[in-house]
């Protein structure tokens, strides 16, 4: 069976077919690094985490692009850089803020077991790259400046709106766009901005002092690291509008190939209580805070329980649903586990493995069918129940039909980021939460002067293999 995705640039179910053979180029929005990632992040980060480990279970070699914007990204209501507006409050650098929230970010993925892409391309890094970006699109008549401003004329692009499905003339002036006395169209959206007095990050161009917008970063990132044409493009449902319209129009504008992305697939909002979660409604619960509740594979396993295209609520009632089942099927590895080797061949086991094979296709049916993940686990629940059955009526097992078994759920677990086969190690979670109350306690401690029982608890922690570093940012561990 081919793989087939969801285009939502066509709306409909296509055949994956990519640009060059058995080769992958996929670029997904990263974070705008300025506050803690939020599990609305977190679903659509694991989201691709899984369907880049399926094209890769399938055979494909995949070069994955997420870019980390650390420059550009304003707010809506007061046109603010959200990072300027930031480090204002938090009185530190600009730079130091986005490193602190980039490294966070980074060990929240990686406690989330979220492969890192193969490169992380930071905005500030391409404004060379960006600069020579807007004079092509000047040149070509796709933009304009005027008083140190570069907006890009949507006017001059045709079918612009094909991804959102958005239709300007229909659209009330300037009631979805950046309002802005120096464009000529509301549409018209910024490609340079010039830099105002306090703005925190400014660079030189022909244009004078300025930084870039937020659009043409993923547009150069991209195409910079993956050539003009890029197979997947993906991010969350509402940078359908303008974010990745915007893209489009920038991308093949400049090089002048259609289409600028083959593939654009977009995950569906988490909703907490039923509203959108987002920092700017204030109804976030961040993945530092879901994780000292619930264990990393509970949350993968409650991401994976919904397509990526549907809408999922976070509460305590699914996620506790979610732990209950990821359970269940890991008590049937244990079964299987404890089954002795069979002196003779039970008489179901030719049943069971037609039952695994079946399984097994049931589940590559489900990933080929755009990354139906709640397909693929119901496969596996399937299997683990008539597994279940078979461990209630034998007490022994072919050896080499219990190694088969294992290999596939530690395979198929593994598309998903689970770790089926696993057996539960000693500490896990509860010791990383152990080790981190005992950090704050620590921290405690040191605020109040007391250096003595401070440094006891260092000593006691690298007696243990445990190694702790005081930064400015905080203090972080590891395993010696």
């Amino acid at each position: 069976m081919s793989l087939k995705l969801y285009n939502s640039l066509s709306g409909k179910l296509e055949e994956f077919v990519p640009f060059k053979k058995n080769r992958v180029g996929i670029y997904v929005c990263g974070p705008t690094v300025y506050d803690w990632t939020h599990v609305g992040h977190a679903r659509t980060y694991v989201d691709f985490d899984i369907i880049i480990r399926w094209l890769k279970h399938r055979g494909f070699s995949v070069m994955y692009i997420q870019n980390i914007t650390d420059v550009g990204h304003m707010r809506e209501d007061t046109g603010e850089d959200k990072i300027g507006k930031k480090s204002a409050e938090e009185k530190v650098h600009p730079m130091m803020l986005v490193e602190k929230y980039m490294r966070e970010y980074f060990q929240d993925m990686d406690r989330l077991d979220v492969m890192r892409p193969d490169i992380s391309p930071r905005a500030t890094g391409h404004i060379c790259e960006i600069i020579e970006a807007v004079k092509k699109l000047i040149e070509k008549g796709y933009a304009y400046e005027i008083n140190g401003n570069v907006f890009f004329d949507v006017s001059k692009f045709k079918n612009y709106g094909k991804l959102s499905k958005i239709n300007l003339e229909e659209m009330a002036a300037g009631s979805r766009f950046e309002v802005h006395p120096d464009k000529r169209n509301p549409e018209d959206f910024a490609l340079w901005k010039k830099a105002r007095e306090g703005d925190p990050f400014k660079w030189q161009s022909p244009w004078g002092e300025g930084f870039p917008g937020w659009h043409i970063e993923c547009s150069v990132m991209s195409t910079k690291y993956l050539g003009d044409q890029v197979d997947i493009h993906g991010g969350a449902r509402d940078l359908k509008f303008p974010h990745h319209e915007n893209e489009i129009a920038q991308a093949e504008a400049i090089t002048g190939k259609k289409p600028f992305v083959k593939y654009w697939l977009h995950t569906e909002f988490l909703t907490i209580n039923g509203e959108k979660m987002a920092k700017s409604l204030g109804n976030y619960v961040t993945v530092k805070e879901a994780l000292e509740k619930y264990d990393a594979e509970t949350l993968r396993f409650f991401f994976a329980s919904t397509h990526y295209r549907s809408q999922i609520d976070y509460s305590d009632k699914n996620i506790e649903q979610a732990r209950r089942s990821l359970e269940s099927l890991k008590n049937s590895v244990v079964l299987l586990k404890n089954l002795k080797p069979a002196r003779e061949k039970p008489k179901q086991e030719e049943e069971l493995e037609r039952d695994l094979k079946k399984a097994k296709e049931d589940f590559e049916k489900a990933m080929d069918d755009d990354f139906n993940t709640p397909g693929a686990l119901a496969a596996l629940f399937e299997f683990s129940k008539k597994l279940n059955v078979f461990a209630s009526q034998n007490d022994s097992i072919n050896a080499e039909l219990k190694e088969k078994i294992l290999k596939t759920f530690e395979e198929l677990g593994g598309v998903l980021g689970l770790k089926l086969a696993e057996e539960k190690k000693a500490g896990g979670e509860a010791l990383e939460k152990v080790i981190e109350l005992l950090i704050k306690a620590r921290e405690e401690l040191r605020k109040k002067g007391d250096w003595k029982a401070s440094d006891e608890i260092r000593a006691r922690l690298k007696e243990s293999g445990i190694a702790l570093n005081d930064e400015k940012e905080g203090t972080s561990w590891k395993f010696e």
